[in-house]
């Protein structure tokens, strides 16, 4: 199961992930055409798919989701938290409190909520996989982004310590943290800031979102059954520092 999965990286993790042999279940808010047009290009490649709406910040949505999409799978076996919402960039005397319980939203209780939903059955059959799409701003200290970075900070902590309780349920918890990289969220950008960040990175470029898509499978892999509690950085280098 993958959160924000109807477009940008989200789409790209259930291509690649489809490419393993997994049957995804695509969830998906506001945008049911294209995720519909996703499970259509899943399902071409001879997987199973189907999209699921849920606002996974929603306690009773979430238990929803998990139910139906149980009905239909008969279980989860990977869960991959993805969903985001807008992340505005917005100086210290511009934020407020509710800037920050934004993100957080997104980043620490929608995780909660989905990864108390799929334990119950991890644990019995004493395996799972949990991916975070987490970010580098952590690293960085994007100034005029302290509510996107403090959550995506939590988000890495949630990550850490909830490896180290499941790891004995047979449970993996990692996190992939990306460089920026260009999807439709970022339709406004402008050739300059592209080539200005990609200047930046050791690599001399953007990443695209199929680097990060393989990053996941990996880890949802079992050749990743030994890798639990860490942070891969996908972004050409940008933090080496």
């Amino acid at each position: 199961m993958i959160t924000g999965a109807s477009r940008g990286l989200g789409s790209a993790i259930a291509l690649e992930l489809a490419t393993t042999g997994a049957n995804l279940a695509v969830n998906y808010l506001q945008s049911r055409e294209k995720a519909e047009r996703l499970c259509e290009r899943l399902r071409e490649t001879g997987g199973h798919a189907q999209a699921f709406k849920a606002d996974v910040r929603d306690e009773d949505e979430v238990a929803r989701l998990v139910r139906e999409v149980s009905g239909v799978f008969g279980k989860i076996d990977i869960l991959v938290v993805n969903a985001t919402g807008p992340q505005p960039q917005l100086s210290i005397e511009e934020q407020t409190w509710e800037s920050y319980l934004d993100q957080l939203e997104f980043f620490v209780k929608s995780p909660l909520l989905l990864l108390k939903q799929v334990l119950p059955g991890m644990k019995e059959r004493g395996f799972g996989r949990i991916v975070q799409i987490g970010s580098e701003v952590f690293e960085l200290g994007v100034p005029r982004f302290a509510n996107y970075v403090a959550a995506k900070g939590a988000q890495l902590g949630l990550t850490r310590s909830w490896a180290r309780e499941l790891a004995p349920s047979g449970i993996t918890v990692n996190l992939v943290a990306p460089g920026w990289i260009p999807t439709e969220r970022h339709a406004g950008a402008t050739r300059e800031e592209l080539d200005a960040y990609a200047e930046d990175v050791p690599m001399k470029r953007m990443g695209v979102a199929a680097d990060i898509a393989k990053m996941v499978a990996f880890l949802a892999s079992d050749a990743a059954g030994f890798i639990t509690g860490q942070k891969f950085s996908v972004n050409g280098g940008n933090t080496l520092a």
